[in-house]
């Protein structure tokens, strides 16, 4: 041993050499227990991505970025609420058909010379009203009466289809003209907008999570200030380069007048609102969740009721606000969807709207047994279901296939989780 070793003392394991050994740790721990968080889903999507890119013509172009984020707007929306119902461990089987009653409300309310017409802000608000109505009579029914939440929505399935059917019938479609109500989903920001809002969402979350850190040292927690500079970093990162590839995008339009037969006009798009708005209610509905005493009351019902009553939790009044939630989000994803349409028919609210919204949640990292995941996991799963369908239409598969594929995945995803929800209860979680 060398004089300078000798006179060297032995620190013990630097704050750096900690930080990262706790990370690794904490990796090894979630892994053998299951608890995975969103990487499958992560992982899922780029490898979807891959595959379409190399298989799919023009699969992978700005243009067909954008009409994913537009197809998945409305889906997108509905599953954020199907995310909290689904924490409770209940169901919600109306949502479908909940949203294209906000949809017919809006149509109705905007529409000239119906004797109630009214600005298209304003009948979004009615419409929003309605909807939340509609969640609190089903949530009360289910918390105050008992009733198993599968039937009271198996029946609000069938009374608002029906509810839908009977306005229409006579009618068949009711056309959007307000620019407040189309625009949720056709109206795009300007390139330099664009960016600014890219830098906004930046640095809003820069600011939040270093004001995380410092919270939590001056309470004298540990906080990792590597993993928070990689989590801004790579917010950073989607928030730029979303809005890049949504500038490079184009959609055709009329030519002027004298412009050559054989040439082919096409204007520029940019971020489309739409975009922004899955941005921001997936940032409120996870301080919701996440950060509020009716958030954190969410898991601990979901996890074990009895425990939450307890505990003095109002568990009814959790599962009323709930449903509210689910039916207000269900009449969100309804008005932008009828905007990309800018009309609604006796279809509205049909199809598979309602499986693909549980899909979106349930892949997207949501059990099924309640208590366990997170806001975003709606987006990604919602994201996943867009691409399969965008990359299989495009590649020239039929709607048996793109269905086909889609229930694949749904039943890895299930079963994933119950491989997980096992690992967990093994390992005392």
């Amino acid at each position: 041993m060398s004089a300078a070793d000798a006179a060297a003392p032995d620190l013990g394991p630097q704050p750096a050499d900690e930080e990262r050994h706790g990370i690794w740790q904490q990796t090894k721990d979630n892994v053998r227990s299951g608890n995975l968080g969103v990487l499958p889903v992560v992982f899922g999507e780029l490898a979807i991505v891959l595959y379409f890119s190399f298989t799919a013509t023009n699969f992978f172009t700005a243009s067909n970025f954008v009409n994913v984020v537009l197809q998945m707007a409305g889906v997108t929306m509905i599953a954020y609420g199907v995310v909290f119902v689904l924490l409770l461990g209940e169901i919600d089987l109306s949502i479908g058909y909940v949203s294209g009653v906000a949809a017919l409300a809006v149509a109705e309310f905007q529409l000239p010379g119906s004797g109630h017409d009214v600005a298209g802000w304003l009948a979004i608000l009615i419409a929003l009203a309605i909807v939340a109505a509609i969640g609190l009579g089903q949530g009360t029914v289910v918390a105050k009466v008992g009733v198993p939440s599968f039937v009271v929505t198996l029946a609000g399935l069938l009374i608002w289809q029906g509810v839908i059917l009977k306005v229409l019938e006579q009618r068949g479609v009711i056309i959007i003209e307000d620019n407040w109500v189309n625009y949720t989903a056709t109206y795009y920001f300007s390139s330099t907008v664009s960016w600014l809002i890219a830098a906004g969402i930046t640095g809003l979350y820069a600011v939040v999570a270093l004001g995380g850190i410092v919270g939590h040292r001056r309470a004298g927690l540990s906080s990792s200030l590597g993993v928070t500079v990689a989590k801004v970093l790579g917010v950073a990162i989607a928030s730029f380069g979303t809005v890049a590839i949504c500038n490079h995008a184009t959609k055709p339009t009329a030519c002027p007048a004298g412009t050559p037969l054989t040439q082919t006009c096409t204007k520029p798009l940019g971020l489309p609102l739409a975009g922004l708005l899955m941005v921001v209610f997936l940032v409120g509905l996870t301080y919701l969740a996440k950060r509020t005493a009716f958030g954190r009351h969410v898991y601990a019902v979901g996890g074990n009721a009895e425990a939450a009553r307890r505990a003095g939790i109002n568990v009814a009044r959790v599962r009323i606000l709930v449903f509210m939630i689910s039916s207000l989000m269900a009449g969100v994803g309804g008005i932008v969807l009828a905007a990309r349409l800018q009309s609604v028919n006796l279809n509205v609210g049909g199809g598979t709207l309602l499986l693909d919204a549980i899909s979106a949640a349930v892949i997207g990292g949501v059990s099924l047994f309640g208590g366990r995941g997170e806001v975003r996991g709606a987006l990604l799963g919602s994201l996943v279901i867009a691409t399969i369908a965008n990359g299989l239409n495009i590649g020239g598969y039929t709607t048996g296939a793109i269905y086909i594929v889609t229930g694949v995945i749904l039943l890895l995803a299930v079963t994933l989780d119950t491989i997980a929800t096992r690992l967990q209860q093994r390992s005392g979680r």
